[in-house]
């Protein structure tokens, strides 16, 4: 059965993520193709490179740089991460990412933005490992009223999250059918409205139909859960989430935060690793 991989977002929560795939990697344990969202793509890139430490490594390292995350970063270029310093400087010098090896890899990488004209999800398949694709990458990660909108390939993006957080159901259409989910957020949670839509409302309404996205984003998201909840208790999905909830929020600048939310995914994966490799190879 063709093996799937997805996995959600939610910015420094992704350090969750991000232990899960390194322990995982140790262990040499190979999908078909990798789904993943915002930070879930820009972390996720990463295992289809076989760079097993290296998200923990560069978010701790530059977390605290005013060139990497802050809001002087915002005032100035409209981006609360740098868009040159995260999606070009970073991977090109200063922690290269392994290019030859995911492109040589066979395992397929999706990765999910927003088209702000449709508020729909728009699915990019990355084959080279390229500035074209690193700007999917953010494209992926731009979350509104932080990020500007990124232009790349034919369209005009933002994070994939507002149209689809957890793109499962894409990846069972493409006929992976033996897929594991990694959430950022425990069970139980439940996605709220956003406080934040008045302001959206003002400040994109150039784009209604992202405005609508935005809007309707918590219905569907929890839709989503309900659906994976359900697949889960009949045996046809493997998840990993946190038992609780993580000690971080979407931005973290303390390096001590980042590596105690890695540590909570990679402990969970040594402690799961027979059953998942049960699930996916038995």
């Amino acid at each position: 059965m063709p093996r799937g991989l997805v996995l959600e977002g939610g910015a420094m929560r992704g350090l969750f993520t991000a232990g899960v795939l390194d322990f995982l990697m140790e262990e040499k344990i190979e999908f078909d193709a990798i789904a993943g969202v915002s930070a879930g793509a820009a972390f996720g890139c990463n295992y289809k490179s076989c760079q097993p430490g290296r998200a923990l490594r560069y978010n701790k390292r530059f977390c605290r740089d005013p060139r990497y995350c802050s809001w002087r970063s915002w005032w100035k270029t409209g981006d609360l991460f740098g868009a040159d310093f995260c999606y070009h400087e970073l991977p090109d010098k200063l922690d290269p990412f392994d290019c030859k090896t995911f492109e040589e890899n066979s395992c397929r990488f999706y990765l999910v933005c927003t088209d702000v004209h449709t508020g729909n999800a728009h699915y990019q398949f990355c084959t080279q490992a390229d500035a074209e694709c690193y700007e999917w990458m953010r494209a992926s990660a731009s979350m509104p009223l932080v990020s500007n909108v990124v232009r790349v390939g034919n369209g005009e993006y933002l994070d994939g999250a507002l149209a689809d957080s957890i793109p499962l159901r894409f990846l069972e259409h493409k006929g992976f059918d033996r897929n594991v989910v990694i959430l950022t957020q425990p069970a139980g949670y439940i996605k709220k409205p956003s406080r934040a839509m008045p302001l959206i409302k003002l400040l994109l309404k150039k784009y209604p139909a992202l405005v609508n996205a935005l809007e309707t984003r918590h219905i569907l998201y929890n839709e989503t859960l309900e659906y994976i909840d359900a697949e889960e208790k009949k045996g046809n999905l493997f998840v990993f989430r946190p038992v609780s909830p993580l000690p971080l929020k979407r931005i973290c600048h303390d390096p001590e935060l980042l590596q105690k939310a890695w540590d909570l995914g990679y402990t969970q994966a040594k402690e799961r690793i027979s059953a998942l490799r049960e699930f996916l190879f038995c």
